[in-house]
């Protein structure tokens, strides 16, 4: 069983990248960075726990010094894209988008279950404003701004002078200088009695989050103790997009299976609030998930990367 629900299909008329028009070149980066020192990166591990995702083996690339947020893309920060630009997100222009069946309030209308993931629902006029759908409360200021494809990510990292962060990249920060440790904070679990350095899910997946990390849904986006390089919330909370395309290089025939048919699919990293050891252990540095580019969901958010001048 997956926490996460299927993509949205590409369609015919959603372009693989819109960008947006900025004054005077890009705007002003909103994007409170923090310096990545350059240098050999880890990608993967030699530990894979999910090896037909492409976990393994590890490998290593010669990285710039870059900068990375220091969180994830917050709704107010998205709101202030937005205001600038007059930006239509992938949700607004489709119509609909993806909430977890635990965060609907009282009340919603009927809504349509995604077949293969039931407690994934289809709800009109569900957008990074309103993240529960038009019944709901709006998005809090602080927390990830969700509901956004990778086609809008990639939009507001332009407008931020940067860009989405490459895996090694990604994987390279969230090490924080550590090697190949399993999570930012080194080898050590989760669980559910008494440590809890991240938002993931403790409980019946998917009746009830019993909330123990202190979260049930999203967290803010500043929250738990930052790792080594200052980077908050790299495991769970929100899966974050990267500029990547999802591929896996392994030629086993189960590993080409699982991902039939992803050949446009773009790559997440870092799990999120609704992810278990027990049934979606991708809340892992080295773990790997994707999606179609015109997707959205209650638990996808994203960081920008910069460049140095």
């Amino acid at each position: 069983m997956s926490c996460c629900p299927p993509p949205r299909p590409q369609k015919a008329d959603a372009p693989e990248t819109r960008e947006v028009a900025t004054c005077n070149g890009h705007a002003v980066s909103p994007i409170k960075g923090v310096d990545i020192p350059g240098g050999v990166a880890l990608i993967g591990t030699a530990k894979p726990v999910l090896p037909a995702d492409g976990e393994g083996p590890i490998r290593r690339k010669k990285l710039a010094r870059f900068r990375l947020g220091a969180t994830t893309v917050t709704t107010a920060e998205f709101e202030s894209f937005v205001q600038a630009t007059g930006y239509v997100t992938d949700a607004e222009r489709l119509g609909d988008s993806l909430v977890f069946q635990g965060l609907l309030p009282s009340g919603t209308p009927p809504t349509q279950a995604v077949a293969v993931a039931p407690w994934w629902r289809l709800v009109p006029g569900a957008t990074w404003r309103r993240p529960a759908g038009p019944g709901g409360a709006d998005a809090l200021p602080d927390h990830p701004v969700v509901h956004v494809s990778w086609n809008d990510a990639k939009a507001f990292a332009f407008w931020a002078g940067g860009r989405l962060p490459s895996e090694a990249e990604w994987e390279h920060a969230a090490r924080g200088g550590a090697g190949d440790v399993r999570f930012p904070w080194g080898d050590q679990e989760p669980n559910d009695t008494d440590f809890y350095p991240c938002n993931i899910w403790q409980g019946p997946f998917p009746q009830k989050d019993r909330g123990l990390d202190g979260y049930c849904g999203t967290a803010p986006a500043q929250s738990y103790e930052p790792n080594a390089y200052g980077l908050y919330n790299m495991i769970g909370n929100v899966w974050e997009w990267t500029s990547e395309t999802f591929r896996v290089r392994s030629l086993k025939k189960g590993s080409k299976a699982a991902h039939a048919g992803k050949s446009d699919f773009k790559l997440c990293k870092g799990g999120s609030f609704l992810c278990h050891r027990s049934y979606c252990y991708r809340y892992r540095i080295a773990a790997r998930n994707s999606s179609s580019a015109t997707s959205s969901t209650s638990h996808i958010g994203f960081r920008v990367a910069l460049d140095f001048k």
